[in-house]
């Protein structure tokens, strides 16, 4: 990464696809897919970590610090979402739409479902 590029930004494009969805959800947290998982970062991460009783770890570095990151299985996110809405919290649902093998660059992402106690139809939540 060329020196001027990381004075500009200092995050890597992956973060930065995060940040940039996560400034439009910002009461709510954010289930970014990242292969067979989802994983949360930084508040999100915290709060989730905590709620669910989940593993609080790091994934790398952004702007020289470690990122905060919670994961959790894309299978079994259901049952995790339920908690989380029984406590009141909202989540956004971040799927990979480009193909990983084909992508230059992060994968591309698009939220994909928003899931609220507000909102809940599904008998299974």
């Amino acid at each position: 990464m060329p020196t001027e590029q990381k004075k500009t930004n200092p995050h890597t494009p992956m973060m930065q696809q995060y940040l940039r969805i996560k400034s439009q959800h910002p009461d709510t947290l954010v289930f970014y897919r990242m292969g067979d998982f989802y994983e949360l970062f930084f508040d999100d991460a915290r709060k989730a970590a905590e709620l669910l009783d989940i593993t609080l770890t790091s994934r790398g570095k952004s702007a020289g610090e470690p990122i905060p990151m919670a994961g959790l299985p894309h299978h079994a996110a259901e049952g995790y979402v339920a908690r989380l809405i029984k406590q009141g919290e909202s989540v956004v649902f971040c799927e990979q739409v480009g193909d990983p093998a084909t992508s230059k660059g992060p994968v591309e992402r698009k939220v994909m479902r928003v899931v609220t106690p507000g909102t809940v139809t599904d008998e299974a939540l």
